[in-house]
């Protein structure tokens, strides 16, 4: 009988929708929530309802540890996104101290000598049980070769508020503007190697990695811990576990002692304070990739979208929104632009509301996996408000439409993003 990892399984796209075929038609297991509970879910996530707020166990402890000064940071709820402007001449790098926050719940502050790395599964040797797993201690995953990757962690709903102030459309989450995202230098071993050296079976189709932190509810839902399946070749190719972060430990805000790292994707997959990782000869299904990060409105099927992977092309300036120039002062604008689907090729920027557009000047050479930066000098001369705008293009040939296709969840906004400045 042969493998089922083929050379096909390196096609997301294509797993994603056979793995969406699975769950609707009942093959695919989804633990945690009944399938008639997901299904009613669903329904009120295709029709565009708000699911109600999570509830959190500990309300009066701050879900958040690290400081959030309000000129480095705009605070959302459980969350914390990095103002632009704070990131002006901070290098490729974006400090510990400024990387966005997102949290289902609260910061767990846990000790790297009490954690363990537990594997378990029917995509192991042995089969071992959630009680009886394959154990790694954090001594373990240092012991291993260690890899070093510079990478961008990015929310699946970042620019989701332009959904609504550039295109009026309604939709629910946290209404970021574009500053949740951060890219870091991370240090840690393969999830490769540590699946192997826990014996993995060559008939696994899907690892499923779980965080510590608390559970999550929705509705009056528990819907459990978070975690979201990966397909066996994405972990196999360039998934990290990551224990360091721009050459210090992971702070407990992303992740300590250990994170997943999942380059090109959304967020929601990198998935932190991992604590267990199921590895399934089975299709594995959860909420956070039936209910929450798929795409649903009237331009995709009534079940939704198959669920999310790869992030979008986007650009931001490096300014806050409605800063002040001064007319015939020449200025230089800065910014940085991104792609899940490869490098930026180009960077074109308008300092006139799009009426026309100049190249800008690239500062980083082109590398997947993270951002570039760029610059373009500008003296304006007509006083009064304007909007600037920037359109990235990637290797893949993707470039920053006009509009949006919209989403009810608010999704994956790769529109340019039109920013407001004053000239006086």
């Amino acid at each position: 009988m042969p493998s089922p990892v083929s050379a096909s399984r390196h096609d997301e796209s294509a797993y994603d929708r056979r793995r969406l075929s699975q769950w609707l038609s009942g093959e695919a297991r989804a633990d945690g929530v009944t399938r008639r509970r997901l299904l009613t879910l669903l329904g009120a996530t295709a029709a565009g309802a708000a699911l109600p707020p999570p509830y959190l166990a500990h309300a009066t402890d701050p879900t958040i540890v690290k400081p959030l000064p309000p000129e480095w940071f705009i605070r959302r709820d459980t969350n914390a996104e990095t103002r632009w402007e704070a990131l002006r001449g901070t290098g490729h790098h974006t400090p510990n101290e400024l990387f966005f926050v997102r949290n289902h719940t609260a910061t767990p502050v846990l000790e790297a000598a009490d954690w363990r790395l537990r594997l378990w599964g029917s995509g192991l040797h042995g089969a071992p049980r959630e009680d009886r797993p394959v154990e790694f201690g954090y001594d373990d995953l240092r012991a291993l070769p260690a890899v070093t990757r510079t990478a961008f962690v990015e929310c699946a709903g970042n620019g989701r508020s332009y959904f609504t102030t550039q295109q009026g459309e309604k939709v629910t989450g946290t209404p970021w503007t574009l500053g949740a995202i951060g890219v870091a230098r991370w240090r840690g071993v393969r999830l490769a190697d540590v699946l192997r050296k826990a014996g993995l079976s060559s008939y696994a189709m899907d690892v499923q990695p779980r965080g510590l932190d608390a559970e999550f509810f929705s509705g009056g839902e528990n819907l459990g811990r978070v975690r979201r399946p990966l397909p066996l070749a994405k972990a196999l190719d360039d998934v990290l576990l990551a224990y360091e972060m721009n050459g210090e430990p992971l702070p407990y805000d992303h992740g300590y002692p250990v994170r997943v790292l999942v380059p090109w994707w959304v967020g929601i997959a990198s998935i932190k304070w991992v604590g267990d990782i199921e590895v399934s000869t089975q299709p594995l299904y959860s909420p956070w990739n039936t209910i929450f990060y798929r795409l649903f409105g009237p331009a995709y099927p009534e079940e939704g979208s198959a669920p999310l992977s790869r992030q979008v092309v986007r650009s931001a300036f490096e300014l806050a929104s409605g800063a002040r120039f001064t007319v015939e002062k020449g200025q230089v604008l800065h910014g940085r632009s991104w792609s899940g689907a490869g490098a930026i090729a180009r960077v074109d920027v308008s300092t006139d509301g799009g009426a026309s557009w100049r190249p800008a000047r690239l500062h980083d050479r082109p590398r997947a996996g993270t951002w570039t930066r760029w610059s373009l000098t500008w003296k304006p001369d007509t006083v009064g408000d304007t909007h600037l705008l920037a359109r990235a293009t990637d290797t893949a040939g993707h470039a920053q439409p006009d509009t949006a296709v919209a989403n009810t969840q608010g999704f994956l906004f790769d529109a340019v993003v039109r920013h407001p400045v004053t000239v006086i």
